[in-house]
C-alpha cells in the first residue's frame, strides 16, 4: 500500500487539547508534503475556519484541497469547488420546526453566514462563529431567503439536550439526510449524499486515486465514513469507541501528537 493522500480532520485530531497545531505535527504534515503526498483537511467547518490551518500547514495552490461543512463541500485551497451538496430552503422549514418541537436552537451554515431565527442565541452559536471566523445573522424563519444556499444545519444545545433529542430525530429524517453528531453539543444535518467519506471517495476518483492510496485520521462520529472508505483508517487515541471499532489502526492521542505519529508510522518512506 503506496499512502498518496493523508486525510485529516480537523477538531480533536490535528489540533490538540488546546487546540493548537503542535510543531511535531507541522513538521510530519510537511514531511509528508515534501514526498509528494497530498494533505487534505476535512472538517466540518466552511473553508474560513480551515484556512488559518492551511497556511501553518504551507498547503497552497489549486491542486490543493480541503473538505468542508462535513463533506457538503470539496473545494480546492484557493476556494474552487469541486463537489457541492447542499440542503434547500424546504429542508430548512421542516428541520427549523423540529428544533422548535423539541426545545432546542437551531442554525444553518451557508458559504458566508451562520443564519439563526434564535433570539436568545447559544453560546455554541457564538463558539463556533468564532472558530470558523463567519459572522451570524438573526433571522426569523419569514425572513430567510429563500434562494439561499444552506450547507449544513444543526441543532444546538447543552449535551443532556442533545442526548434527548438525539434519539427523537424523525427517521424520516435520518432517511432523507444525513444526520451525525459531531460534538457533544451539535447534533448536523446534511444533503444525503454529503459525508466527509463520500467527499473523500469523490476527490479520490477526481484525482485517480483508489481507496488503498488513502490513510485517514479522525476521532468523532463524523469522521467514521472516512474512517471506514480508507485503505488505512487510523483513529486517534482520543476517538469515541465507534471510530477505534471501525479503524485499521489506533494512534496516541491529539495530546501525544498522534497525526505526527501516524504519519511517520505509516506514509513516510
Amino acid at each position: 500500500m503506496t499512502i498518496k493522500l493523508i486525510a485529516i480532520d480537523i477538531d480533536g485530531t490535528l489540533l490538540n487539547e488546546n487546540n493548537e497545531l503542535a510543531p511535531a505535527t507541522i513538521d510530519a504534515v510537511k514531511a509528508a508534503e515534501a514526498q509528494g503526498i497530498k494533505v487534505v483537511l476535512c472538517s466540518g467547518r466552511p473553508l474560513s475556519g480551515v484556512a488559518p490551518y492551511i497556511k501553518k500547514l504551507g498547503i497552497s495552490g489549486d491542486d490543493q484541497y480541503a473538505i468542508t461543512y462535513n463533506g457538503s463541500v470539496a473545494q480546492s485551497v484557493t476556494g474552487n469547488i469541486l463537489i457541492n451538496h447542499s440542503l434547500t430552503f424546504d429542508d430548512y422549514i421542516d428541520l427549523e420546526a423540529f428544533s422548535r418541537k423539541v426545545g432546542v436552537n437551531f442554525q444553518i451554515e451557508t458559504p458566508d453566514y451562520i443564519y439563526t431565527a434564535n433570539k436568545n442565541i447559544s453560546p455554541y452559536t457564538i463558539f463556533e462563529s468564532n472558530l470558523v471566523t463567519m459572522l451570524i445573522r438573526y433571522r426569523e424563519v419569514s425572513e430567510m431567503p429563500r434562494d439561499v444556499t444552506i450547507s449544513k444545519a444543526m441543532y444546538v444545545a447543552e449535551a443532556k439536550d442533545i442526548d434527548r433529542i438525539k434519539p427523537l430525530i424523525p427517521q424520516d429524517f435520518r432517511d432523507k439526510y444525513y444526520v451525525v453528531q459531531s460534538t457533544p453539543f451539535f447534533i448536523e444535518v446534511m444533503n444525503k449524499a454529503a459525508s466527509k467519506g463520500n467527499a473523500l471517495r469523490g476527490l479520490a476518483d477526481k484525482l485517480g486515486l483508489t481507496a488503498d492510496n488513502i490513510m485517514t485520521l479522525g476521532d468523532q462520529g463524523n469522521d467514521l465514513t472516512m474512517i471506514e472508505y480508507a485503505g488505512l483508517g487510523v483513529a486517534m487515541g482520543n476517538a469515541i469507541d465507534d471510530v477505534k471499532q471501525a479503524a485499521d489502526a489506533v494512534t496516541l492521542t491529539n495530546a501525544e501528537d498522534g497525526v505526527a505519529a501516524a504519519i511517520r508510522k505509516y506514509a513516510l518512506k
